[in-house]
């Protein structure tokens, strides 16, 4: 599909498109073991044998004479973490046996009496113990009293003590000076009818759930780290270890979590690099490809007019949807995968049912091609974009809900979480709405021919092709942040959309004008491989979200291809490439 400032087409024909917690802990109600008890079993593959003394069993570690350091590490850093992780892990007498020989303490009494009081709503007693802390010299004290007040603002509302409600905000909210806005969101708060409705429209769990901890959460983090060690420090630490060592894994492609025994590294040969099927059944070029959600059907759409829905276990044809009006520009399947949704260039969108292959709602309202679609998570209602500048919100029965209007939509896409609706125009615009009050949240102009955006499932970051700058950029949807970019592939003329990829979408894969795919680690953006096979520009790429070993492209040469593991057997017959690869 070929980026114009009119129409879309193929080279050749159509103008194509476009363009329990604990942060350390106190000792109160445990009491001290006299010792611990045998583990006749061992541990770490050590078992003492009958006779045996302990220190025999481990000759090897006895009697260490301490040092001022533990390997390069201040010893006293490492103990106190050691003491919150084996609280965290519900060993409190190993934790107060560690206490007792390093003559360490996790925390000083002050810093418990704190904890104390914050977990126990005594707020005037809390806000004194605070400043009796060690405070970080940058963090802004009223900002933690606002914290704190605000917690004893909405359980004051929560037992319907509304008259001290009201003197907490007015008398010790507002004087802080803190955010307007959020004043203003807690008075309205006032106005609910109950707990539960409190709670709701507050995001807040009540003084019996969580929120107390979290508010403690928060507060640690603007003391120092060796008077209040952060929360859950080892299991942070660890993480930041295993996190090195996936970024260095040039082919990691796994989501279960590195062992903390060895070293980590995914083979090559684990990795999808190898064409097991080529898909020949359109007769033009193919323009966009979706897996439904249980990964068990592929959706592709093409200019020959049709949308071809696969088997992904033979590779064969479940469906041919025939009757569009013209080239089809976008699919996607409906959450539940029992319906597919595609646009056509012939200002058309139409609906069908995916297990039948027929026809079940046509819309036919826009002026100019649609041009992209997406649905709702819910499955109740769907978007779709187009060149007459309408973006429009549709229920199942074709009925419009709500329009924007102004720019030529490129691309869109809505969050998992069904709270973001994201576009993409021909003046370089993203805009961002909420799609929930459908209000416009922002609007920013990237300096670039943008071609196509896809979300992340977690619904924070979005991938941006960016056509002038032959690049793919990874964007914070929050902050609107880059946060990287991802180059090497090529693309002046043509729409290349890219997507998320891998079993923990820790990978970014786009195709390209000179027919490679290219995939690239998500989070440094190193190049891990570009891939040959197609002659011709590469539209569109898209990974099984059930798979993590296959994805599949589509290109000007009519071709799907299908990548996996070399190991995996092919279903279809086999076509050969010119370079021997199958």
């Amino acid at each position: 599909m070929r980026q114009e400032n009119g129409n879309t087409s193929s080279q050749s024909a159509i103008p194509n498109t476009i363009g329990a917690f604990r942060n350390g802990a106190t000792r109160n109600g445990v009491s001290k073991a006299n010792g611990n008890s045998t583990d006749s079993s061992g541990r770490n593959g050590f078992v003492k044998q009958e006779g045996d003394s302990a220190a025999s069993s481990f000759a090897m570690l006895s009697s260490p004479v301490p040092t001022s350091d533990y390997f390069g590490h201040d010893r006293e850093e490492v103990t106190r973490i050691l003491m919150q992780s084996l609280w965290d892990l519900g060993y409190s007498r190993a934790a107060m046996q560690l206490e007792e020989d390093s003559e360490y303490t996790l925390e000083a009494p002050e810093v418990s009496h704190f904890r104390q009081a914050v977990l126990k709503g005594e707020w005037n007693k809390a806000e004194k113990l605070l400043f009796s802390l060690d405070i970080d010299k940058d963090a802004d004290t009223n900002a933690l009293l606002f914290y704190m007040r605000q917690q004893k603002f909405l359980e004051l509302l929560e037992v319907k003590d509304i008259t001290k409600a009201l003197s907490v905000l007015r008398t010790e909210l507002t004087p802080l000076n803190q955010n307007e806005d959020k004043l203003h969101s807690l008075a309205s708060l006032m106005m609910c009818v109950g707990p539960e409705d409190l709670r709701k429209n507050a995001g807040w769990d009540g003084a019996e759930g969580l929120s107390r901890q979290q508010l403690l959460s928060e507060l640690s983090k603007s003391i120092t780290p060796s008077t209040m060690i952060p929360e859950h420090r080892l299991a942070s630490l660890l993480h930041q270890v295993k996190q090195a060592q996936i970024s260095k894994c040039l082919y990691h492609n796994t989501a279960n979590s590195p062992s903390l025994y060895s070293d980590h590294s995914c083979p090559r040969d684990q990795f999808p690099l190898a064409t097991i099927e080529i898909l020949t059944d359109h007769s033009d070029e193919v323009w966009f490809l979706q897996f439904s959600h249980d990964g068990t059907r592929l959706a592709s759409a093409s200019q020959d007019s049709s949308v071809i829905v696969w088997d992904t276990q033979t590779w064969e044809p479940i469906h041919t949807l025939r009757e569009h009006p013209s080239a089809v520009t976008y699919v996607q399947w409906s959450p539940d995968d029992l319906k597919l949704l595609t646009a056509t260039a012939e200002k058309k969108a139409m609906i069908w049912d995916s297990h039948s292959g027929q026809c079940i709602l046509t819309i036919d309202a826009h002026k100019m091609r649609v041009i992209c679609c997406a649905w709702a998570p819910d499955g109740q209602s769907f978007v779709t974009g187009s060149d007459d500048k309408d973006l429009i919100v549709w229920n199942l029965q074709g009925i419009e809900l709500y329009k924007w209007s102004g720019s030529r939509i490129y691309d869109l896409a809505i969050t998992a979480d069904g709270k973001r609706l994201v576009a993409i125009d021909a003046e370089k615009m993203v805009h961002v709405y909420n799609f929930i009050t459908r209000e416009l949240e922002y609007e920013c102009n990237l300096g670039s021919d943008i071609t196509s955006v896809a979300v992340s499932r977690d619904s924070k970051y979005m991938i941006i092709n960016m056509a002038a700058a032959q690049e793919v950029h990874l964007y914070d949807i929050e902050t609107t942040s880059l946060i990287q970019r991802y180059v090497g592939q090529k693309q002046k003329e043509f729409v290349i959309r890219s997507c998320f990829g891998g079993a923990d979408e820790n990978l970014v894969l786009s195709g390209s004008e000179d027919s490679l795919v290219y995939v690239w680690q998500r989070e440094n953006g190193n190049l891990v491989e570009k891939l040959p096979g197609h002659s011709g520009t590469v539209n569109c790429v898209a990974w099984n979200p059930k798979d993590p070993h296959v994805f599949a492209s589509a290109g000007d040469d009519r071709l799907i291809r299908i990548w996996s593991k070399a190991s995996q057997s092919q279903s279809k017959g086999k076509v050969k490439d010119t370079d021997g690869v199958f």
